[in-house]
């Protein structure tokens, strides 16, 4: 199966996800937990890894990586969909179900990516 057309939708998803970082902060520094120090910090980090990723999956010498990179990602924000699921100030006004269905969405995002990674 030809997964190129998929590849550049995941793209364009990270890179609009790490643009709306900048766009709209407030989203997103809502959900660090505050076990975390620099939350404006790790929100910027976090967009401009997005971005930068997003643009590398385009690149057939840097899509490997690039999957690889999302996956650390991936990873890395869980702590923040674990937070908002948990806290209902933190939970954006969604209801818990949806904050919870979060939760394994990183699971698919995840194997999403790992498509990629050969």
């Amino acid at each position: 199966m030809n997964l190129s057309w998929h590849l550049y939708v995941m793209a364009a998803l990270y890179v609009v996800a790490g643009i709306n970082h900048f766009r709209n902060p407030r989203l997103y520094l809502k959900i660090i937990p505050p076990f975390f120090s620099k939350p404006k910090l790790l929100n910027t980090i976090s967009g401009i890894a997005e971005i930068i990723l997003g643009f590398l999956l385009c690149i057939p010498q840097t899509s490997i990586i690039a999957a690889w990179g999302i996956i650390l990602l991936l990873i890395a924000v869980f702590p923040a969909n674990l937070y908002m699921f948990q806290n209902d100030k933190a939970g954006l006004g969604l209801p818990k179900w949806v904050r919870f269905i979060r939760l394994p969405l990183q699971l698919v995002l995840i194997f999403w990516a790992y498509l990629y990674t050969n």
